[in-house]
């Protein structure tokens, strides 16, 4: 698993300490002031999480964010913003970060949510599950839990780790309605802030993903209530 953590943050009064409390808890932590550098760091492979801030010198923090996403689908992204209003962060998450800290933060609550991003960091080398037929002759969607990876056929439909951990709770259940609630306190926090449009950030991304895979599953909304999904099997 990558155990790299690396800060994009041009502020050395914030980059400072984050970086000393990082490497204080064991992780590998390593720092660059811009955002180009930071892409390219990333590249390299061996980033598990990266902290990034949106007020960049060079190119914004979003885009950032989206150019890793071309070409990483599973590396953690949590976007610190000092911007007011829940667009930016609406939008940040819209990109494909999975998470947000709005500054000033704690360092504890910054540490929790590195922890989570760490732990659900894509294993690589796990083999590929057999996809089986559905019914109709069609093959199905493949989730699998060990590896993290999601399969429709031997096509490899590349998700964050946000929209896998939605997906595999949806999946446990199949054509049952996972409520919002339960969405919110397991795949982000019991005690998470934010608006829970990150939510639908986060389902209308997976169900695009879906359909450009050609997968047969489907997410559906239940108004109100939650979200169920439809055309999915889990490995067990």
């Amino acid at each position: 698993m990558p155990g790299t953590v690396l800060v994009v943050e041009d502020d050395d009064g914030i980059a400072a300490p984050l970086l000393r409390t990082l490497q204080r808890e064991g992780y590998d932590a390593v720092r660059v002031a811009e955002g180009e550098p930071g892409v390219e760091r990333t590249r390299a492979g061996d980033v598990g999480v990266v902290i990034l801030d949106l007020g960049l010198p060079d190119i914004d923090g979003l885009d950032v964010c989206r150019r890793i996403r071309e070409f990483d689908p599973r590396v953690g992204i949590l976007i610190l913003t000092a911007r007011d209003g829940e667009l930016d962060r609406v939008v940040g998450l819209d990109v494909g970060a999975d998470d947000y800290l709005a500054k000033p933060f704690g360092l504890a609550e910054l540490l929790a949510r590195v922890r989570a991003l760490m732990r659900r960091a894509t294993p690589v080398a796990e083999p590929r599950p057999t996809p089986a037929p559905d019914a109709d002759g069609t093959a199905a969607l493949r989730v699998d839990p060990r590896s993290r990876r999601v399969f429709v056929e031997d096509r490899e439909v590349a998700l964050t780790s946000k929209e896998f951990d939605v997906l595999a709770m949806l999946v446990e259940a199949p054509g049952e309605v996972v409520t919002r609630g339960r969405l919110m306190d397991e795949v982000w926090d019991e005690n998470w802030y934010g608006s829970t449009k990150t939510l639908d950030v986060t389902v209308g991304r997976l169900r695009q993903k879906l359909e450009d895979g050609d997968s047969p599953a489907r997410v559906v909304t239940v108004r109100g209530v939650g979200f169920r999904i439809e055309g999915a099997t889990a490995d067990a």
